[in-house]
C-alpha cells in the first residue's frame, strides 16, 4: 500500500520566504500522478519533502497511512530518479544498478536475479556490462530507472527525468514510462515543466504555481475546464487565447462577448451560469483549435483577422492573427495544414463557441459553468 498523503504540507525557508505554502493531496495507491508548473513554483521541493531529502516546516506527510514526517529517506522505501541520472561513472551498468542491494546487504544471488529481470523490462539486457560512458541518454535514464526498479520500493519519484533527452528520445521514453507504470503497478509521481508529458502520461496532474496548488485532476478534465487563467495557458501550446472583453445582455436573455472586433453569440449552454456577469468585464478564453478556417457547423460565429504570421508545422498550421484596430490584440489559432494567407492580409475564420471560458478580470478565476468533459 502506498497512498501518499499531504495534509496542509509547507516549506519556509530561514529568510521566511515560502518554497511550497500548505499543500493538500492525496495520490492514491498504484497512481501516475503529475506535478506541472514552471520553474521555481515548488514542484521538485514538494518531490523531496515526499523523499525525505527535505524537511518539512509544517503539516504532516503519510505514506500508506503511516506518518513519514520525521522518518529517514533510507526507512521511507521510495525510489528517487533524478533529471541528472546520478550513475557513477567508474561502474558498469550491472554494479549501477547493483550498488544500492549490495549496501544493504543482499546476497550476491538475488541481486543477480533482480538486475537480470529489470534489465529484461527495461531493454538492458545487452548493456549490463557496459559503462555510462558508453551509453545513449535515454540508455542512461534506464539504468537510472532500473536501478531504482531492483529496490522493489513502494512508489517512484521522479525529478524530470526527460529534460535531458532530445524530443525523439523524450517522446520514446513518455511511452516506456508509461508501460512500466502499467507492468509494475506502482505509485508514480513524476515531475515535469512538460505539458506534453503531463497531458500524455498522468492519470492526474497537479499545477502548480508560486508554491500553492492551482487545480488538480485528469488532464482532459482540467484541460477543458481550467479554474483560472494561469492554468487556461499554462496547459498548452499555442496557449488559451486570453481578450479582455465586456458581457452584454439583451432583453431577450441573450448574452455576446464584445469588444473591438469582437461580437460573438454566447451559446445558450451558458446563458444561465454567465447571466450574473451581463454587463460587467470579463476575459474571454478560447483554445486555438476552437478557430477554424471553414464553417462546417452553422453555429460556428465569424471572426475577421489580420494575419500576423502563420507557422507551417507540418501536421498542422498556427496562425497568429490581429483582433481588433483600436485596441488590437493577438491570437492563436490551430487550422489546417492546407491553410495559407499572406501576412497584412484580412481573413475569416469561425468561432466554436461553445467550449468558451468567461473568467474574473480581478481575481482571474474561471466563472462557473457546466463542463464539457464529465468527470469519470
Amino acid at each position: 500500500m502506498a497512498s501518499i498523503e499531504l495534509d496542509k504540507v509547507s516549506k519556509v525557508y530561514a529568510n521566511g520566504a515560502y518554497a511550497v505554502r500548505e499543500i493538500d493531496l492525496t495520490i492514491e495507491d498504484g497512481e501516475f500522478m503529475i506535478f506541472l508548473g514552471p520553474s521555481g513554483c515548488g514542484k521538485s521541493t514538494t518531490l523531496r519533502m515526499i523523499a525525505g531529502l527535505e524537511s518539512i516546516s509544517a503539516g504532516d506527510l503519510r505514506i500508506g497511512g503511516r506518518s513519514v514526517t520525521n522518518v529517514a529517506p533510507r526507512d521511507r522505501n521510495i525510489a528517487v530518479v533524478f533529471q541528472s541520472y546520478a550513475l557513477y561513472p567508474h561502474m558498469s551498468v550491472r554494479q549501477n544498478m547493483a550498488f544500492g542491494l549490495k549496501m544493504r546487504g543482499v546476497s550476491s544471488s538475488v541481486i543477480e536475479g533482480k538486475i537480470t529481470e529489470a534489465a529484461a523490462l527495461l531493454g538492458l539486457s545487452s548493456y549490463l556490462d557496459r559503462k555510462p560512458a558508453a551509453l545513449s541518454g535515454g540508455q542512461r535514464q534506464r539504468v537510472a530507472l532500473g536501478r531504482a526498479i531492483v529496490r522493489e520500493p513502494e512508489a517512484f519519484l521522479l525529478d524530470e527525468p526527460l529534460s535531458n533527452l532530445d524530443a525523439q528520445l523524450r517522446a520514446e521514453m513518455r511511452l516506456e514510462l508509461v508501460k512500466l507504470h502499467r507492468r509494475l503497478g506502482r505509485t508514480i509521481i513524476h515531475v515535469t515543466h512538460d505539458q506534453v508529458e503531463a497531458m500524455t502520461m498522468g492519470d492526474r496532474i497537479v499545477i502548480m504555481r508560486d508554491g500553492r496548488v492551482m487545480q488538480v485532476g485528469k488532464p482532459l478534465e482540467v484541460y477543458a475546464n481550467p479554474a483560472d487563467t494561469f492554468v487556461a495557458r499554462f496547459l498548452a501550446t499555442p496557449p488559451m487565447n486570453l481578450v479582455p472583453a465586456r458581457l452584454e445582455g439583451a432583453a431577450d436573455g441573450a448574452l455576446s462577448v464584445a469588444r473591438d472586433g469582437l461580437a460573438l453569440a454566447v451559446p445558450d449552454r451558458h446563458r444561465a451560469p454567465y447571466a450574473g456577469a451581463a454587463g460587467k468585464p470579463v476575459i474571454f478564453g478560447l483554445r486555438p483549435e476552437d478557430i477554424h478556417d471553414t464553417q462546417h457547423n452553422p453555429a460556428w460565429q465569424p471572426i475577421e483577422l489580420t494575419v500576423v504570421a502563420v507557422e507551417a508545422l507540418g501536421v498542422e498550421n498556427i496562425l497568429i492573427g490581429q483582433l481588433g484596430t483600436s485596441q488590437p490584440i493577438e491570437i492563436a489559432a490551430r487550422l489546417s495544414r492546407h491553410f495559407t494567407a499572406p501576412v497584412g492580409s484580412r481573413v475569416t475564420l469561425y468561432v466554436d463557441a461553445l467550449p468558451m471560458h468567461l473568467f474574473d478580470p480581478e481575481t482571474t478565476k474561471a466563472l462557473p459553468r457546466p463542463p464539457l468533459l464529465a468527470a469519470a
